[in-house]
């Protein structure tokens, strides 16, 4: 069993070489791919660095802020592991808890695990109106898909490869929580399970990024993704589209822009049919 864990990273330079030595430390065999979408505090040149000095991890260095769905789009189509976590880079979701996440997969019970922050792990208590507001997303999200989860807008999601693979993402921004949501929720025999977390929030002081606005975006997307019959056009996606579509935009990019910078490479995405 080897793991595929794609972080996406946007301007993390305080926290990103702890966040790597942690997965790293975790007892699994497994691939790390590191999107860096367009930093400027320093994160690419101490990704670049860092990637020479490991080779297992890999990392892409994306020619412009484009945000969060749109670096995991990259992550995902470059993973060869047989399950794919997302790990985001600020330290907020620790990787020992990977045990809990892959413990339904690798008994076979699911094919997707969410970690909720709300069902009993520890975690530091912070900002009563994002906890609200994160129940009344999952609330409305719940409502529309008919599942029951507690913790729709979580970053720790893990998927059987051939599952995420298998979906088109076209949020480029935190639109990819409901919408991948709303996605697995319509793939048939897909069964979804969720488990507790621990979680150390941080304040918008030390960094954090979200913001009313990707809430609001949010709400958004869960609407369009659940009753919009148009999004069905990019629901799935034959995975045997993959490898094509990663190479073509590979070749597309370093004809225009070049073949990377440091020890990193540059990755583009398709652009139709984005936000």
């Amino acid at each position: 069993m080897k793991l595929s864990v794609v972080i996406p990273c946007y301007n993390e330079s305080e926290t990103i070489v702890a966040l790597l030595n942690a997965v790293q430390n975790t007892p699994y065999t497994k691939e790390i791919i590191v999107v860096d979408d367009g930093s400027t505090d320093g994160t690419r040149e101490i990704l670049s660095k860092y990637g020479q000095m490991n080779p297992s991890v890999r990392v892409i260095l994306q020619p412009q802020n484009m945000g969060k769905g749109a670096a995991l789009r990259t992550g995902f189509g470059l993973a060869t592991g047989d399950i794919v976590v997302v790990q985001d880079a600020d330290l907020e979701y620790n990787p020992k808890d990977y045990a809990i996440l892959l413990q339904p997969i690798l008994e076979g019970k699911a094919d997707v695990v969410y970690g909720s922050r709300f069902q009993g792990g520890p975690g530091r208590v912070l900002y009563f109106k994002h906890m609200l507001g994160n129940r009344f997303l999952t609330f409305l999200s719940n409502l529309l898909t008919d599942l029951n989860l507690t913790d729709m807008e979580t970053c720790y999601k893990v998927f059987r490869r051939e599952v995420i693979q298998n979906i088109v993402i076209v949020s480029n921004r935190f639109g990819f929580e409901p919408e991948v949501t709303a996605k697995v929720a319509k793939m048939k025999d897909v069964v979804i399970y969720e488990v507790p977390i621990s979680y150390n929030g941080r304040t918008y002081a030390e960094g954090k990024k979200i913001t009313w606005k990707d809430g609001a975006a949010a709400l958004w997307h869960i609407i369009r993704f659940n009753l919009d019959p148009f999004a069905e056009k990019n629901y799935v996606r034959p995975s045997s589209d993959l490898p094509s579509l990663v190479m073509n935009q590979r070749k597309e990019f370093v004809k225009k822009y070049g073949d990377g910078l440091g020890g990193g490479d540059f990755v583009p995405h398709a652009r139709k049919k984005t936000e």
